[in-house]
Formats: C-alpha cells, structure tokens, sequence
C-alpha cells in the first residue's frame, strides 16, 4: 500500500493542548471565576474528545462560557508556536518535504492554525477547520455553523467533500479522528498519544503511535 495523503489532527496532536482551553486562560486573565469557568471547558472539550457528547453540543457549550476577541487569538498563536509537539519540530523537514500531501483536518479555527502549521510548509488551502464570527467589536460570538467541521462526523464530511485520490491515513488523539477510519474514508487510523491517551480512540486503532517519529517508521513501511 502507498500512502498518498495524510490527515493530521491539530489540538493535543501537532500542538501539546486543546486551543480552545489555551484559548480560555488567556482570555479570562484578571477573571475571579477563572479557574471554575477553564475547568468547565476542559471538561467538556474531554467529553467531545471521547465520543460522550456530539462535537456540535461541544462546541455550543465552550462558546457559551468563552468571552475572547480577535486580541485574544494574537496571543493564541504566538502561545501555540511555543507549544508545537516535541517530535513534529523534530521532523519539521520532513514535513516540509511532505507538505503538498499533508492535510490538517480539526475541530479548531483557521485564524490560529494556519499561521501555526505554515512554519513546516503546509499551505493554507490543505488546513479545513472552523471559522470564528466576531461582533463589530472584534469579539468573538460564536462560529460559522455551516461549516462541515461544526457539524456531526464533520471530519467524515469534509473528507467526502474533497474526495481526495489515493491512499488515505488519519492521524490524531481523538474519537472524531477515527470516524474518518470508521466511515472508510481512511485506510488507517494512527491513535496519536504523545500528548494525552484516550482509551476508547486508542483501542480502536491500527497502529498507536508515541510521537511522530513513529508515524514516520509506520508510513515509510507502505513506501
């Protein structure tokens, strides 16, 4: 088997946390209900990631409690760059090398993940995620519902819609990322666990790997 394209996930794989929790810290600086509020929407970023709840309800839920603006996310990204995942920085040449293959697929907003993944190469038209919609003021009041990643088997969705040739892997930690596998969009699923390890995505894998380098070993078996 060749492999032909690669579908990266973003949060808690490319980078070490869930963007939307950075996300939170940073916006609620000086906030006295700070802690209560960031410790909700872990909890329910975590229920999304597990399957327990629609990525849609996830969704809806962190916006209800998340005040941030467009200052908020320039911050974001510069915090994200300083928290790539050990291994993707130590195979940034490859995916440099790579990159017109690479496909990064997430629940997570174009404004901080394409200025994060263009460091290693990977155009913006090869990042689909989500768009944020901000108010007059810059503030951001929710997310463009129509997008395919807002909605339920997102992935699954965007993936039919660009009907990419070749064969397909699907890399990521969460349980969004083995739908793609599980709807047959993908003829392999890596449960990426350098970062977090979620028992129920992990098990449903055909291969786990503990960083990138092992992605790397895996996919060069296919060559």
């Amino acid at each position: 088997m060749k492999i032909k394209k690669i579908i990266i996930d973003f949060d808690s794989t490319f980078v070490k946390s869930e963007s939307l929790c950075d996300l939170a810290d940073i916006a609620l600086q000086g906030n006295p209900r700070k802690n209560e509020i960031a410790k909700n929407i872990a909890d329910i970023t975590d229920l999304g990631m597990e399957g327990k709840i629609s990525f849609p309800q996830s969704l809806h839920m962190r916006f209800a409690v998340l005040p941030a603006t467009k200052d908020h996310l320039q911050e974001l990204v510069q915090y994200l760059k300083d928290n790539i995942s050990q291994s993707f920085l130590e195979n940034k040449k490859w995916f440099q090398e790579n990159s017109e293959n690479i496909f990064i697929i997430s629940g997570g907003f174009r404004d901080f993940i394409v200025p994060v993944v263009a460091e290693f190469g990977i155009k913006g038209e090869n990042v689909l995620a989500n768009d944020f919609v901000f108010d007059e003021a810059g503030k951001i009041i929710g997310f463009d519902e129509r997008n395919f990643l807002a909605m339920e088997n997102g992935k699954v969705r965007q993936l039919e819609a660009l009907a990419l040739d070749g064969e397909i892997v699907a890399i990521g930690d969460g349980w969004t990322d083995f739908q793609i596998r599980e709807a047959g969009m993908a003829h392999k699923f890596i449960a990426y666990v350098e970062n977090v390890f979620r028992d129920k995505v992990v098990s449903q894998a055909d291969f786990i790997a503990r960083d990138f380098n092992e992605v790397v070993t895996f996919l060069n078996m296919y060559k």
